[in-house]
Order: structure tokens, then sequence, then C-alpha cells
């Protein structure tokens, strides 16, 4: 992975932004848009009145009547009612539209994976929520940061054989990284937005200072994270080399319903990158601002989804920094796994599917292994 500090005077100004109101609905009750073929057999229509709809305006220069309906007619019975009229080009709901939110967040413009997967628009929808936690496998995280201050809940060491003097604090920075990617604070007015505004962390200090760790160490982090609640596991890590006791750990989390990700790997081949491997775990591969498979990700017929990893801005301690590589994309997936929770958190098999496969098609790159960038709005909608 590289590592590039953000400069202050390349910083852009303060982005400001109206936080919308999400809507009930996502269309308007009591009416419908309506396109007749011509005026005479609306004006008949209207006049049977052959569901107590009543005409209430027009959509100039489109001829597209706003249709007003009777008490007791649903949108869905007047919309099929109208289809089936072979005097009408088209009915549809009013849909309702929103503001899209624009986080104050100091470096946001410098955050170009956000908007790349549609994540302003999905937080119309949702923020994330306090009982839907992430647990980020990693390093450990910058204690005193001030962008993840309160949004970690729970936090344990596992590294007692790489001698961390039984801290979480992150004397490497990876886990930082990461970590405020899932969920640091947002619209603070100071340092980066994260896809959870309100997702809150669990830190799991399973890679040394050195950047490695042990997988029985990793799999004594998944265990942990699956028995405290965790609804989404994030791991930026991996190796060559896959073994029965870490798969039984990313098992036994899937069987307590916990959706897995892990990222694909660097080594810009298709060989397998373990956990990311194993069946139960969502593969990430990294894309860059073109939507182009970045160099050194690791792809193939294994690799589930792909996300943002190349110049990726986020918290490091003492400060932010870019980072790049498929552990930038992971926490891209863990951020959008715990919103689709919120939304749609029947079970971790139905927020895999919907984060899978609503992404968008990039194929440049992967060869003959089509692969989906991740969309968030789509995923959450």
């Amino acid at each position: 992975m590289r590592v590039r500090f953000l400069a202050v005077a390349a910083l852009f100004g303060l982005i400001q932004g109206l936080i919308a109101q999400q809507s009930a609905t996502e269309y308007a009750e009591g009416r419908v848009l309506v396109k007749f073929r011509n005026s005479s057999v609306f004006a008949a229509f209207l006049q049977s009145s052959l569901i107590g709809a009543r005409p209430a305006g027009t959509v100039q220069r489109l001829g597209v009547t706003r249709v007003v309906l009777a008490e007791g007619t649903t949108v869905e019975e007047a919309v099929r009612f109208f289809k089936s009229l072979p005097t009408v080009e088209f009915a549809e709901p009013d849909y309702i539209a929103q503001t899209t939110v624009v986080p104050n967040d100091q470096h946001y413009g410098l955050q170009w994976g956000l908007p790349k997967i549609s994540a302003p628009a999905a937080w119309d929808y949702t923020i994330g929520l306090p009982t839907v936690p992430v647990a980020v496998l990693d390093t450990g995280y910058d204690q005193g940061h001030p962008d993840l201050m309160g949004k970690v809940v729970l936090s344990k060491d596992f590294t007692v054989l790489n001698g961390s003097a039984n801290t979480v604090q992150d004397g490497n920075g990876h886990g930082t990284h990461t970590a405020g990617t899932v969920g640091s604070l947002t619209n603070n007015a100071i340092g980066v937005a994260s896809i959870g505004w309100s997702t809150p962390l669990m830190v799991g200090k399973v890679l040394g200072d050195n950047g490695s760790g042990y997988h029985s160490e990793i799999a004594d982090g998944i265990i942990w994270a699956a028995d405290n609640g965790a609804k989404v596991i994030n791991m930026s890590l991996g190796g060559s080399s896959g073994s029965t006791t870490l798969s039984n750990a990313c098992t036994y989390a899937w069987n307590k319903g916990v959706v897995i990700v892990a990222s694909a790997g660097n080594n810009g081949n298709t060989r397998p990158n373990y956990p990311a491997y194993y069946s139960v775990c969502i593969a990430v591969a990294a894309t860059d601002q073109n939507d182009r498979r970045a160099s050194f990700s690791t792809y193939g017929s294994w690799v589930d989804c792909a996300a943002p990893g190349v110049s990726i801005a986020s918290t490091y301690p003492g400060g932010y920094a870019y980072m790049s590589g498929t552990s930038m994309a992971g926490p891209h997936v863990a951020g959008l796994a715990a919103l689709v929770w919120t939304r749609y958190g029947t079970s971790n098999s139905v927020v895999r599917d919907r984060v899978v496969t609503l992404g968008d098609p990039v194929s440049s790159g992967f060869g003959r292994y089509p692969t989906k960038r991740i969309n968030a709005l789509r995923s959450v909608q």
C-alpha cells in the first residue's frame, strides 16, 4: 500500500450542505401522473369518473396531467388501472425527490470515492444506526484522533504474540485509516467524512504495529466481534495461505449472522488471498477514479465486487493521509453493508446480495471476470 499525507495548503474550502429529511414514502400519496394520447379522450375519461379521479393541472409542454385520486384508491391501483387503458401513453407515481446530503467535513472534497459510489444520494435514505456496529479488525486505531473520538464503542487487543503492550493504540496507521472510511465522525466541519455517519465501530487489534499478524489472533478477533454484536466485520488483511482455523472462524461469524468483508489482495493477478477467498467473505477488489481496476488489485472469478482503493483520503495517526490498496476498498464495502442493514436487515445473506449485485458494471482491467463496483444508492433504495 502507499501512503501520502494531506497537505493543508491543498485542501478544498469547507463544503456546506443541508441534511435532507427522509421521506416516509418515495412518492406522493393520492395522485398520479398520466399522459393521455389526446385531450378529447382525456376529457371523456374524467367525465366518466371511472375510479373517481379528477385533474389537478398539467406539466406544461409535456402533456402530463396530475390526476388526484378518490379516497381509498391507492397509487399502485391507479397506476395499474391507467396503464391498462389503450388511451394512456404512460402512468406513474409522482415521485418525491430530496436534497442530496453534502457533509461539511474539511477534506470531503478530496474524497472522490464517496461520490463515485453514490454515497451522498444514499445518505438521503440512511446514515447508519447506533445498533448496527462494524468491527474493524486491523492494527488498532489512534485513540486520540478527533475524527474517531466517541465512535469506537468496544475495543480489544489480540496481538499477544506481537508484544503490543495490551493496547489498541495504532502504531502503524493502517487500522486508523480503514476505521475512518467506515465510520469517522461526519458533518462535524473537520477532517474527513465516512460512509456510516451514525455507524459505531468495534476495533479489534489483530495485527501488530509492523502490519502483520497470526491466523490464530485474527480468528480470536473474528469470534470476539461476532459474539459481541458486530453486524459487519471488515478485514483489510490477508495472505496467500489459508487455514482451517481461519476458515472456521469466518464460518462461525457468518453463522452468527455477520456480513464479512475482506480485501482481495494487492498481487495484481488472480491468485487467492485469504480470508477473502472463503465463500462466506465478500472479496473486494480496488478501482481507480475512472472505474478501472487498480494495477495492483487482485481480481478473478472468486472476487465478489470492487470499490474505490486508489489515493483514498482518511484518518491517520496525528492527522489524515492518502493510502492505496484493496485495504482501502474493503472499508467502503463494509460501511455500505452497515447502511444496507439499516434498510434491509433481515439476514446477512440479504445484505450481502444487495451490496454485491446492485453495483455498477466495471470491466476495464478485470479481463474475463466481470466485476461490479458498489453503488450505495442502489443498494439502500
